[in-house]
């Protein structure tokens, strides 16, 4: 199993999140050709007051956030717009942790007209993607990012969420 989910907030259990968050990041590993069999990512389904205390002490920025991700290692291309060298299994087996809050999320989900799963879906393609090096800080690598979050999504079929 790629995915090891700890529900903090159980309004995350009616959506089935662990189900939900296995099929998007082994959707987003497949797409990168990357075998989800060789690789771990953990997953924290918590609420607002969580993510945002875990955003103060990581980012400090102190308010909730959709959806955090921390990456075992740097991968991040130095050129911008550089697809990130891919993990190799094994002795990077482990890809990091990520944090989803079920408040912004369902909020977000609602104010854009999308369903709860379908965002969370996204928020996690796009968690596991910074997993792997891709960023949207510098506009090459974001339009890189977004264009493999279009695409893994529409294999799922999920509309573009941009």
């Amino acid at each position: 199993m790629l995915m090891d989910v700890m529900i903090e907030d159980r309004r995350w259990r009616a959506l089935d999140l662990g189900a939900l968050a296995e099929r998007a990041g082994r959707a987003a590993l497949k797409h990168l050709n990357l075998d989800p069999e060789a690789f771990e990512i953990s997953l924290l389904a918590c609420n607002d007051a969580r993510i945002a205390a875990l955003n103060e002490d990581f980012r400090g920025k102190p308010q909730p956030t959709n959806v955090l991700s921390w990456p075992s290692e740097e991968r991040t291309p130095a050129r911008p717009g550089a697809v990130p060298a891919p993990p190799e299994p094994g002795d990077d087996s482990e890809l990091g942790d990520i944090a989803i809050a079920y408040e912004t999320c369902a909020s977000e989900a609602e104010s854009g007209g999308k369903s709860l799963a379908d965002h969370a879906t996204h928020l996690i393609v796009h968690a596991v993607l910074h997993l792997l090096g891709y960023d949207h800080i510098r506009d090459e690598d974001a339009t890189l990012m977004e264009a493999c979050e279009v695409a893994i999504l529409g294999k799922l079929g999920i509309a573009d969420p941009y």
